[in-house]
């Protein structure tokens, strides 16, 4: 297995918009359901504030590298990406467990 993490933080300088983020974070929460390769899927928002804390956590698992692509090139999880981008920063880690 897979684990893939991801970490957001909204972009510095980008107004906190409540009802975006609330969209954006839904339709991420939502995604796990919709790609056939996902074994495991959890968004969370950060619950305490500290200089080096990101705003939210993706954590999901997939069985292999190929499973991997195959989430990261989904047409759903692209649309998203696209949406999430002018909005969000992330990092991510990609690790077998």
């Amino acid at each position: 297995m897979i684990r893939h993490v991801v970490l957001f933080k909204r972009k510095a300088g980008a107004d906190k918009d409540a009802h975006l983020e609330g969209a954006l974070t839904e339709r991420m929460a939502a995604l796990g359901a919709h790609i056939p390769e996902i074994r495991h899927w959890r968004v969370a928002a950060n619950e305490l504030v500290r200089p080096i804390s990101w705003d939210y956590v993706l954590e999901s698992e997939v069985e292999d590298a190929q499973a991997l692509d195959a989430y990261l090139l989904h047409p759903l999880h692209q649309a998203l990406v696209a949406d999430l981008k002018p909005y969000f920063d992330w990092a991510a880690v990609d690790y077998t467990v």
